[in-house]
């Protein structure tokens, strides 16, 4: 269950019940891919960092252990030691970016493996039968991704197709949750917007699904490649016709500034592999703005990553340390990196949540959003 505490103009404070945990929004979902973050943190080093969701992916755990090993081994939750919630993307978003040759079919979509070439078929029943072995706390709906930009008359096409895999991902869900077998039957679903950047589709897609009453709504194809105006515009345009009273998630997104934008635009839920892809490359995120560790004058600086910060790595190890060990190549530089990205996402989600309960995020915004994106 969904419940709005506080708004301040569209930006909401809520919280959001599951089976594993009560979730405080707006919220940042830390990306454990494969059932772990890249960088050697596990899950409870994540209760350190302050995350409160962690975000596994349907396919990739398909192929690697097999989502019947997860299911035979107890689910995701006992398989990662982790408690708190977990969401899976339902895999459609890799299946149309990694596999090179792909027929989409009514039925689902035909491909190969990344890693082998072989053949696989993945429809909505498919993606949320992985999901239940899974037993994730929410499970993704199959839907298609088209690239963007794409030609207005596909989009609309790959709109009603993904309305009616929805559907088919409800029914799955519902006889999936009836079986004695299910490891988690009050697993939540959530449906996902489509329309690439036409608000027309959009708004007619998001009205189609809203019907559906599920558990939550997503707003995906966003975030690849299109100027972040673009995304806003899209946002400010479907967030009106999203159910008030469930949870909003912008997939993939994003920037520290992206997210204060789209929480200012009415959005609950975020996840992107951004602090931890970009924490592995030296690029840390801090109060100041985006640092590079990897920079020479970095060399002899024996201060913290951020002198705000509270995590782990800037409580032990300096600058200079740091950029030695991503100079040198050890993995215990992704370690640290990994770490400080995580708690500073997670503690601007904190910051954020604060700021809508005492009626000072408009304040906040304007303070930080020039500051969180410049580089430093």
């Amino acid at each position: 269950m969904f419940t709005v505490l506080k708004t301040e103009d569209r930006a909401r404070r809520g919280t959001l019940e599951t089976i594993h945990g009560t979730v405080q929004t707006p919220a940042f979902m830390n990306v454990a891919t494969c059932g772990a973050i890249k960088g050697g943190i596990d899950s409870f080093d994540l209760k350190d960092l302050h995350c409160q969701v962690a975000l596994c992916n349907t396919y990739h755990l398909s192929l690697r252990p097999g989502d019947e090993v997860v299911r035979d081994l107890g689910g995701l939750h006992r398989f990662m030691n982790w408690d708190r919630p977990i969401l899976t993307d339902s895999g459609g978003f890799q299946v149309f970016s990694l596999a090179k040759l792909r027929k989409i079919k009514e039925e689902g979509v035909y491909f190969h493996s990344h890693l082998d070439g072989h053949a696989i078929f993945m429809g909505p029943e498919e993606s949320i039968r992985i999901q239940s072995n899974l037993a994730s706390t929410i499970a993704m709906a199959f839907d298609e991704c088209v690239e963007n930009p794409a030609p207005k008359s596909y989009a609309a096409q790959s709109c009603k197709r993904t309305v009616r895999w929805l559907y088919r991902c409800r029914d799955e869900m519902e006889r999936l949750n009836a079986l004695d077998t299910t490891i988690n039957p009050n697993q939540m679903l959530f449906g996902i917007n489509q329309g690439c950047t036409f608000s027309d589709l959009r708004i007619e897609n998001m009205q189609e699904i809203a019907e559906l009453g599920l558990d939550g709504y997503a707003i995906g194809g966003l975030a690849v490649g299109e100027p972040a105006s673009e995304m806003y515009r899209i946002i400010g345009d479907v967030e009106p016709y999203m159910p008030a009273d469930k949870p909003r998630y912008l997939m993939g997104v994003g920037t520290p500034v992206n997210i204060i934008e789209a929480v200012h635009l009415g959005v609950d839920l975020f996840d992107c592999v951004m602090p931890s892809r970009n924490a592995r490359h030296g690029t840390l995120f801090t109060w100041e703005g985006i640092r590079n560790l990897n920079n020479e004058r970095y060399i002899r600086d024996d201060g913290p990553i951020d002198p705000e910060c509270q995590c782990p790595t800037c409580r032990l190890h300096s600058r200079a340390y740091i950029r030695h060990l991503l100079r040198s190549e050890e993995l215990l530089a992704h370690r640290l990196t990994v770490q400080h990205n995580l708690f500073f996402y997670n503690t601007l989600m904190e910051r954020i949540r604060a700021a809508i309960e005492t009626g000072t995020f408009e304040e906040f915004r304007a303070k930080y959003v020039p500051i969180l994106g410049r580089r430093i």
